[in-house]
């Protein structure tokens, strides 16, 4: 079959390489660039013409693409004012324990058990005391933990029922 007769062009020789040396294969649409590089070069001469035709128009005072454009004006005086930074301390509560141990619990380490030093993660218990166990450690007696809970139930008890009474007498 000849390629004059059925009017198709003959094939290449072989895949072109792209002529930046990048690696990937090229072709005669894109100036033989890979599609990248191509695309690349693209946005490099749009932005070339971009800059080329605004330099055009600050220099000869018209903005020629439309009226919106901002106006440069030359000798603006901007008063500048001293700024103070501010520093911001943010304390961070885990559970309700003391602030000890809520700065203990800011390393940057894994999260371990307080008592055997395992590695909890996500699974971690939380304590009133303020300390983090595993799930062996997690309930007081297992832990010593140092929390008084009878004083504290107490004290939750008192604070939601309190106590009402009436006077014996009426006062005259």
């Amino acid at each position: 079959m000849d390629h004059d007769k059925t009017g198709c062009q003959a094939p290449p020789e072989g895949p072109i390489l792209c002529i930046n040396n990048c690696g990937f294969f090229g072709s005669a649409a894109t100036m033989n660039m890979c599609s990248k590089c191509h695309k690349d070069m693209m946005l490099k001469q749009e932005q070339a013409q971009l800059a080329a035709s605004s330099i055009g128009n600050i220099m000869n005072g018209s903005s020629s693409s439309s009226e919106n454009e901002p106006v440069v004006a030359a000798n603006v005086d901007i008063p500048v004012l001293p700024v103070e930074p501010k520093t911001i301390t943010v304390k961070y509560l885990f559970g309700s324990g003391s602030e000890e141990s809520g700065e203990a619990k800011l390393k940057d380490g894994p999260k371990r058990c307080s008592s055997c030093n395992k590695r909890v993660g996500l699974t971690g218990f939380n304590c009133r005391c303020g300390n983090l166990f595993c799930a062996v450690h997690r309930y007081s007696d297992k832990h010593d933990c140092p929390f008084d809970y009878r004083t504290a139930a107490r004290d939750a008890i008192a604070k939601a029922n309190p106590v009402v009474k009436a006077e014996k007498l009426d006062k005259i």
